[in-house]
């Protein structure tokens, strides 16, 4: 019987979505040890410091029911810190931790970064393991990075003829120069999308509609980071599509997000009382399979790999379909869209999380031999 793959989950980060990094974890981890394999939980704090998760600490979170799973600082700043580094065998990560001397607690065989947002979503961690040599979940470096940012995202988009909503972007310093912002956005009809250019689950967003102030919007999204992107509305429908796959992806079933108050803000995603989500989505069977083709087209025009989630927004009255963004780590608790989705597909969550892993593995492979040919 061969060992258990020994995976280690990293997970929390500093970014604003730290709080939905580690409910995710928590479900990947379920995942993880119901499939038989071995893990090592590695929390990222607020700072970006590395920290130990004691197993018992995560047991106890990982076992509660899901809707009982308080997520709060435990999970990345209880233990003690820890370095990586390149394991012994190939293709392996040390996990070193617990004295002066760094004892090697674990060698893991794949990385499972479950991070949204910077710093775990735009490259940044996904560049910390390829110069690790390690096997890890996900879309790589330059996916990762054009999937954060919201205008190399659309430009990538653009050039392959996929559709998307009319916009305009600018930096801090351009805004700080403009005596009028209305100018910054002509063409565009209210209501408008004010957003930061790198962030995700709706933070630092704003919908501004006639009446509004355009300003408070920017320096809301200005906090977040220095480019901002201001996307014109779109009276639809919300609609999401989960993409599973390596060099020849499949799309999942389609859900719809039914949101109050025009759009799917931060409180309603992970605070609100009712379930927004509807899988699958009650659509006519060609727009159904136009979002799935869409889907597969969108994870092409960025390079991914592994898995994303694209969203979208359906004009019913015209029949336009936009892709509003991908996202390549999407929330990954039993409740998030991309699980419940590719549930609807026959595809069960602990099934997502084994393709996951294997695909990470198949990718390392290549690479590898692709190396040791170049070499010769």
């Amino acid at each position: 019987m061969s060992a258990p793959i020994r995976i280690g989950i990293l997970f929390g980060g500093p970014s604003a979505e730290h709080e939905v990094s580690c409910a995710s974890a928590l479900g990947v981890a379920r995942a993880l040890a119901d499939g038989g394999y071995r893990t090592v939980a590695i929390g990222v704090t607020r700072t970006g410091g590395f920290r130990l998760v004691p197993e018992a600490v995560l047991a106890e979170l990982r076992d509660r029911p899901a809707a009982d799973r308080a997520i709060d600082d435990r999970l990345t700043v209880t233990g003690p810190a820890v370095e990586l580094r390149a394991g012994t065998c190939p293709g392996t990560v040390l996990v070193s931790a617990g004295n002066a001397r760094g004892a090697v607690h674990a060698e893991l065989d794949v990385v499972f970064p479950v991070l949204h947002g910077p710093f775990g979503e735009d490259g940044v961690v996904q560049g910390l393991l390829e110069s690790l040599d390690v096997p890890y979940v996900g879309c790589g470096i330059l996916a990762s990075a054009v999937g954060m940012n919201k205008v190399a995202m659309k430009r990538a988009l653009r050039a392959e003829g996929i559709p998307i909503t009319p916009h305009v972007t600018f930096d801090a310093h351009t805004y700080r120069q403009a005596d009028d912002p209305e100018k910054l956005v002509l063409g565009l009809r209210r209501p408008l999308f004010v957003k930061p250019a790198s962030m995700g689950s709706s933070i630092g967003i704003s919908r501004v509609a006639d009446g509004d102030d355009l300003a408070a919007a920017v320096e809301e999204a200005l906090r977040h980071d220095q480019l901002v992107v201001v996307e014109q509305g779109v009276s639809g429908r919300e609609l999401e599509c989960a993409v599973l796959g390596g060099w020849r992806p499949e799309a999942s079933a389609v859900g719809e997000v039914r949101v109050a108050g025009g759009w799917f803000d931060y409180q309603q995603k992970y605070f609100g009382d009712v379930d927004p989500m509807v899988v699958p989505a009650g659509l006519p069977d060609e727009v159904t399979e136009r979002v799935r083709e869409l889907s597969l087209r969108a994870f092409a025009a960025i390079g991914g790999w592994g898995l994303a989630r694209v969203d979208f927004l359906y004009d019913e009255t015209t029949g336009e379909l936009y892709v509003n963004e991908l996202n390549t780590m999407p929330g990954f608790t039993a409740h998030s869209m991309y699980p419940k989705v590719w549930a609807a597909a026959g595809v069960g969550y602990r099934e997502v999380v084994d393709r996951l892993v294997e695909l990470a593995r198949t990718r390392h492979a290549e690479r590898a031999e692709t190396a040791a040919r170049s070499a010769r």
